[in-house]
């Protein structure tokens, strides 16, 4: 899917995106625990969510951790920052600039150094994941994270069958990552965490038609109609019940940890 293309789509789903994430109550708050607690922030860190999206997942993270200096939200979309509100919350700033943007130096930060950043399910969008990520290791201080949270390279997520065919041809392996990372000098790791999902069948198949999932966008309005009824089919339940499984991809610089 060309770069364009995907900024199209989180454009138009930029009004409905966090709709799609609050199906399950527990989701967003179980998520954000988990980055914070692998990140080990505390308060006074320098913080970035590297494609933080409308800062659903941040806005989370600063209401756990109750930091004194704002969390950056790193997002090429305007149209998914400005969801952060007008002006944004205290504890939160917008940075329009893409991770490459970040990468490379074309972006200025408010903070020179960053003690911890995340990159959660948008490393499948880097054109170079290897430079990309090494240009942001370049950003951490001594002792600074970088966690990369992506999903497995295969998901048992109650999709269509061209849809996870096509999610296995495209995901990356997070033990690629992993290499990544180590490539960028940082000392790294890689596990799972999981978490079960409950959610309303129909509520599951309009998110699907609204291409809630970036991979979702490389199919035709009747591709997607054509999937819907597969998964009618495959999934007469009424509720769906599935594990959503990530890798976590831990690196940090050597040195003493902020």
């Amino acid at each position: 899917m060309e770069r364009r293309d995907m900024q199209g789509h989180y454009e138009g789903l930029a009004a409905e995106y966090d709709e799609h994430w609050v199906y399950d109550p527990d989701y967003v708050p179980w998520m954000s625990g988990r980055i914070a607690e692998a990140l080990r922030l505390g308060p006074t860190g320098r913080i970035a969510d590297i494609g933080s999206g409308t800062g659903l997942f941040t806005r989370e993270v600063a209401r756990q951790l109750q930091p004194r200096r704002p969390l950056l939200c790193v997002d090429p979309s305007e149209a998914m920052l400005r969801r952060l509100g007008t002006p944004p919350p205290p504890d939160l700033t917008p940075v329009v600039a893409s991770a490459e943007d970040i990468a490379e130096g074309r972006a200025h930060l408010p903070y020179e150094q960053l003690d911890a950043m995340w990159l959660k399910e948008s490393v499948h969008h880097l054109a170079d994941p290897a430079r990309t990520l090494r240009g942001l290791a370049d950003r951490l201080a001594p002792g600074g994270r970088m966690l990369v949270v992506m999903l497995p390279a295969t998901i048992q997520y109650p999709l269509f069958e061209a849809a996870l065919a096509r999610f296995e041809e495209l995901q990356p392996e997070p033990t690629a990552i992993e290499g990544h990372l180590r490539a960028a000098g940082l000392e790294a790791s890689l596990t799972h965490v999981e978490h079960d999902l409950r959610i309303d069948r129909n509520k599951y198949l309009g998110m699907v038609r609204a291409r809630y999932m970036s991979l979702l966008s490389t199919f035709s309005d009747s591709e997607i109609e054509k999937g819907i009824e597969e998964m009618r089919i495959s999934h007469p339940e009424p509720v769906l019940v599935f594990p959503d499984r990530f890798a976590f991809i831990l690196g940090q610089r050597r040195g003493e940890t902020s």
